[in-house]
């Protein structure tokens, strides 16, 4: 890494922050985000309607390049050549563990995390070290809860990042959140998951909310006692739709339209979870990104809505396009199959 761009970036985000929120220059184009099944860890391609692009994590190592394999065909089929920023949530294996190999299949601009690992585990340490030597001449910012991020067209909130958040509510948001009070206190977790960068990304009346693995006690912070979120068009569940995480009263006060969980055959989608944000108040519908093989019938959704039935598979991805108002269509790579939720 290099100290002095990275400081040089560091304040033009910090600046960025305090602007207002980007619009598109052509409302007649479409936000892309691709659901990249990476077996049960992350990996989400974001691109703005003038062609930028993030990617949030990139999936595990190994498996002859895989999941950077994934990633660069999805980027490809998004009609793009490069990443302009790489947002690492956290430092689990099944988020930060692709750089290497991505960084050696597409050129990448800037490297986004929430700064040094801070859990006391070897494994993690041993993935934290190897990011840090693939990323090295590369861009590197560490951001803040209330950053922003620099893509045309669209506006990337920082809500979450190293176990902070923002204690100022989104634009609407900051209401008195009815579902608390019955909520049970959430154990303190020391593990990178509770630091995990979420992502709050608003496209004119479309918004899309990330928080990679943040757990219960911290999603409780930032919806309790009031939401400082608001609602949300389209929901990544929380934690591959674990039940560590996803606590009822953040799910519900979300109000999500649609919800997606990049779960992994024997990896994620817990019925308690699953239950959760297939109940929350004006949920229209549930997607997957794989069967739940070790869940049931009944903790599934319709196989039209799963990218991937089966354990052995050729890693279908997830489509969705949003428009300004808010209307935005999810597509199936594996059927074809689409729906359009308008506002």
């Amino acid at each position: 890494m290099r100290p002095g761009l990275t400081a040089v970036l560091s304040l033009c985000l910090s600046v960025l922050c305090a602007s207002t929120p980007t619009t598109a220059a052509d409302g007649s184009k479409s936000l892309q985000i691709y659901f990249v099944d990476v077996e049960g860890g992350q990996a989400t391609l974001v691109v703005s309607p003038t062609g930028q692009s993030m990617l949030i994590d990139t999936g595990w190592p190994g498996y002859e390049g895989r999941d950077a394999d994934r990633i660069v065909a999805a980027a490809h089929q998004a009609g793009i050549k490069q990443l302009d920023f790489v947002l690492i949530t956290h430092y689990h294996r099944d988020h930060v563990g692709g750089v290497p190999q991505l960084v050696d299949g597409i050129k990448v601009g800037t490297f986004v995390d929430h700064g040094q690992n801070l859990e006391d585990s070897d494994v993690t340490r041993t993935d934290y070290a190897a990011y840090e030597k693939a990323i090295a001449g590369h861009a590197h910012v560490v951001v803040k809860p209330g950053w922003g991020l620099p893509i045309k067209g669209i506006e990337v909130k920082v809500l979450s990042a190293a176990g902070d958040h923002i204690t100022t509510p989104s634009p609407g948001a900051g209401e008195a959140n009815s579902y608390c009070a019955a909520e049970p206190a959430a154990a303190v977790d020391n593990t990178e998951n509770a630091r995990s960068v979420g992502v709050l990304i608003t496209y004119g009346h479309f918004r899309f909310l990330d928080l990679g693995d943040l757990t219960k006690k911290k999603e409780l912070e930032i919806a309790c006692p009031n939401n400082l979120i608001g609602t949300v068009d389209l929901f990544l569940v929380t934690h591959h739709g674990a039940d560590l995480s996803n606590a009822k009263p953040m799910v519900w006060a979300l109000h999500p339209r649609v919800a997606v969980i990049d779960n992994g055959a024997r990896k994620g989608s817990s019925p308690a979870a699953w239950q959760i944000v297939h109940d929350s108040p004006g949920l229209e519908d549930l997607w997957q990104l794989h069967y739940a093989t070790e869940s049931d019938k009944d903790h599934n959704i319709a196989e039209e809505r799963i990218a991937n039935v089966k354990e052995n598979c050729e890693g279908k991805y997830l489509q969705v396009t949003a428009d300004t108002d808010g209307t935005f269509t999810v597509t199936n790579s594996r059927t074809g199959a689409r729906k359009t939720y308008k506002k």
